[in-house]
């Protein structure tokens, strides 16, 4: 009891504490606010004490942003820069002026506290408003980002399912155990139960103890972690973008990362205070104690005691009053007196001095300085390129270590864009030396996976392929030094699956390559799907070409309502034995198992023809295995090319460096501007014909001027009127031509099919439309005639060759 007795009142004066501290801090804001709030006839000072005010407040020294600038002049052309960055306007020197006595102010009052970020230096070191350089287009919006951050990514690839390795062998489904009664019976196994366990037990406890000394070495390294304290802890200052709730259908109020564009809750315990918020039309400084950092904080921009505003008069929130308290603010005299002081004191912000953004084509494609952007996580660094910037296409890397020093590589991923051969993704993996390439569609050869440990051939890889751009089918290829297996899809044969196994390679002394001394075979295994159209027990399921024991196994398809599948095993042997007679097919060459005996299996001529059948489908399946072969040498050929020529692709609309559609595109220009100056020079001169007739290099008489002009403009006539005779011609024509199908029509309309009618129907339509447009441009001639007759005579009289003898005509 006399514990609890103690706890409560412990409880009891720590809440007593928390009251006083309370009333004081009320006291407090109550006495600042009575203080602002006094009539002017109660806040007159007297003169020395405005002297001594006046001395206080100019002995404040505020310390400007200038100091710790970032900024890079290096990089700045200034004299490019608008008036606005050099220079202020009247009003935006009004402001400053405001805005430093309210920051002495402030200082004077709120000593302890940070200096206010008011009006730093721009690159111009020029003091500017920092109000007045946000611009009220940009204001960034939570709805307005759609940008990936490179930690979610970094996340996301940490949480993804590690690669299954493709040169694993793959468990073989377990076959049909035989009836017990048929079965051989297992030797006796004689080693010792109590030697099995004893071993099992010393591997647990060495298992048991490397997991332990892998855990505590991962606490003591989260322990180190813990330990380094932060410097800075508390002292950080970063702006960041402050969501009201209430308009746009915002629910609550949010903070957004302007670097990153990531979304935080005001409660957040990143967050341990404000010091003030400002937007494009006012400044205001927080007011309340954020000893619970920002989780108490009240966003009531509008409670003056709460947020103290700089300026009166620019749309400020207003405080959201209760029904009560709005009860008192019905007097119309209270009301016309407020507005008119407002208008009295109030105060309009400046026009933003930012000039707009303006990013161009090339800028935004480089997304970061330099196009080069680094970024270093836990046991990870992630780097980013812009297109184009490098040479084989690679725009993304991300390296996994090991370490938290990042000083032994685990795995690495890198991106490449705009690649001829498609490639989209390499993984490298430095542990198992596993290399996966994986390409977009469009290869040359359909590839879509590379997964290999070297480029040398004959060694182990596996290859995956676009099924719907080969035409054999083929979907992965998997490569051993003895061993080749290939996976088909949609084959017309039902192949679904080829093995081969290699012998060892006969040593030649010329050369022992792949393509001159290929492997040997020593057997090939084939599986094909169901084939509908066959019966199951004449169609192949499984084929097997044993090339040095000259057998060839059949196994064929299990009926549905069987358990067993019937087999059959061919000997071949030689088709002459020593005496030199040729050998006919024997019952002993045919090995077989019926689940259903037929009489035409059993005949010898069935099983011949079938063993010539599989002879030819053994050949033809060492032909194809050879191909797989070459087609590999001929991949790893054009990836090695690929590799080192690493040539990147370019659009046909990228004009700035697509060299061939520019060369292309300046040709076609230059084409246009010499078909322009030729028809311009190849214009008809209209006395070229008539001057043709006079002696070369003789001059013209007036006489003969006259003779010239006129006979240029009767020519021009006679042009005319043939013109329109013409057309008058055509015109007639067309118009008998419409007569005479008519008056057949009156004298065939009976025995007219529906065919005929719309035959005729169509030709009248036709020939109506053409007699338009004759009679269109034979009255447009009528017209036009006259005019052009005109402009040739006042050419005539203008021509520099005519003009001084034809003056006295005009």
């Amino acid at each position: 009891m006399e514990v609890l007795r103690e706890k409560v009142e412990e409880e009891e004066a720590a809440e007593r504490e928390e009251a006083a501290e309370r009333a004081e801090w009320a006291e407090k804001m109550e006495k600042m606010m009575k203080t602002a709030e006094v009539s002017r006839e109660e806040s007159v000072l007297t003169q020395d004490e405005l002297r001594d005010l006046e001395k206080k407040l100019t002995a404040i020294e505020i310390p400007t942003p200038a100091e710790y600038s970032i900024i890079n002049k290096a990089l700045i052309d200034v004299t490019k820069l608008p008036a606005s960055y050099t220079s202020n306007s009247p009003k935006e020197e009004h402001l400053l002026q405001v805005a430093d006595n309210f920051s002495r102010q402030y200082s004077h009052l709120c000593p302890d506290r940070v200096p206010l970020f008011l009006y730093p230096l721009n690159e111009c070191n020029v003091p500017k408003f920092v109000s007045t350089t946000l611009r009220p287009t940009l204001m960034p919006y939570p709805e307005l980002y759609n940008w990936d951050t490179c930690a979610q990514f970094v996340s996301d690839f940490l949480t993804m399912v590690p690669l299954v390795d493709p040169l694993k062998p793959t468990v073989k489904k377990k076959e049909k155990a035989m009836p017990k009664k048929y079965a051989v019976k297992p030797p006796r196994d004689l080693t010792s139960r109590f030697e099995q366990e004893q071993e099992e037990k010393r591997l647990q406890e060495i298992k048991n103890m490397e997991e332990k000394q892998r855990k505590e070495e991962e606490e003591r390294l989260l322990k180190e972690e813990k330990a380094k304290p932060d410097p800075l802890h508390g002292l950080r200052v970063h702006a960041w973008v402050l969501v009201l709730a209430g308009k746009r259908e915002v629910p609550e109020s949010f903070f957004i990362d302007p670097l990153t564009a990531r979304s935080y809750s005001t409660k957040d315990d990143h967050f341990l205070g404000i010091e003030s918020l400002w937007n494009h039309k006012n400044y205001w400084i927080n007011m309340q104690d954020c000893w619970n950092c920002c989780k108490d904080l009240i966003f009531d921009l509008g409670d003056p005691v709460r947020w103290e505003y700089m300026l009166l008069g620019t749309d400020k929130p207003h405080l959201s009053l209760t029904e009560e308290d709005d009860e008192g603010l019905d007097d119309d005299d209270d009301v016309d007196d407020l507005g008119k002081e407002e208008e009295e004191k109030s105060f309009d912000m400046p026009p933003s001095w930012v000039s707009q953004i303006e990013i161009t084509p090339e800028e935004f494609e480089t997304r970061c300085p330099n196009g080069k952007k680094v970024i270093q996580y836990k046991k990870a660094q992630l780097e980013k390129w812009a297109p184009y910037l490098n040479n084989n296409g690679l725009v993304c890397r991300l390296t996994i270590y090991e370490d938290i020093q990042c000083t032994k590589v685990l795995e690495i991923k890198e991106w490449y864009q705009n690649r001829e051969d498609m490639l989209e993704l390499k993984h490298i993996n430095k542990t198992t030396g596993l290399n996966v390439d994986y390409f977009k569609p469009g290869h040359p050869q359909a590839l879509r996976v590379h997964s290999y440990k070297t480029m040398l051939p004959e060694m182990d890889r596996v290859m995956e392929f676009y099924e719907m751009i080969r035409v054999d089918g083929l979907i992965k290829r998997e490569e051993t030094p003895m061993t080749m297996t290939e996976c088909y899809q949609g084959r017309s044969d039902f192949l679904s699956y080829r093995h081969i196994n290699f012998g060892p390679r006969i040593k030649k002394l010329t050369q022992n390559s792949a393509e001159s001394n290929p492997r040997p075979m020593v057997k090939i295994t084939e599986r094909f799907f169901r084939n509908p159209a066959k019966p199951a027990d004449e169609d192949v399921a499984e084929r097997v070409f044993l090339m040095l024991e000259e057998r060839i196994q059949l196994r064929y398809h299990c009926r549905d309502d069987y358990i067993t599948a019937s087999k059959r095993e061919f000997l071949r042997r030689t088709e002459v034995d020593s005496k030199g007679n040729k050998i006919i097919m024997t019952p002993d060459m045919c090995i077989s198992f019926e689940v259903e005996p037929m009489e035409h299996t059993k005949k010898l001529l069935y099983q011949y023809e079938t063993l010539i059948q599989l002879k030819n489908e053994e050949k033809l399946s060492r032909h194809q295995a050879w191909e797989s072969e070459l087609e590999v040498l001929e991949i790893l050929k054009l990836r090695e090319e690929e590799e080192e020529a690493h040539t990147l692709s370019i659009s046909i609309y990228d004009t700035k460096r697509n060299e061939k559609s520019k060369e292309y595109r300046e040709a076609m220009e230059r084409v246009l501007h010499e078909e322009h100056l030729r028809q311009v020079e190849a214009q008809l001169d209209y006395l070229a014909p008539f001057l043709a007739q006079l002696p070369p290099g003789e001059k013209l008489t007036r006489w003969q001027a006259v003779r010239l002009k006129d006979e240029c403009l009767s020519d021009f006539k006679q042009r005319l009127i043939d013109k329109a005779n013409l057309i008058q011609a055509r015109f007639e024509k067309e118009t008998q031509e419409l007569q005479k199908k008519q008056q057949w029509y009156q004298e065939n309309q009976v025995t007219l099919t529906s065919e005929d009618e719309d035959l005729y129907l169509s030709y009248c339509s036709q020939a109506m439309f053409r007699i338009r447009i004759l009679e269109q441009r034979l009255n447009r001639h009528k017209e036009l005639a006259p005019l052009k007759y005109l402009a040739l005579e006042e050419k005539l009289y203008k021509d520099p060759r005519l003009v001084d003898f034809v003056k006295g005509f005009v």
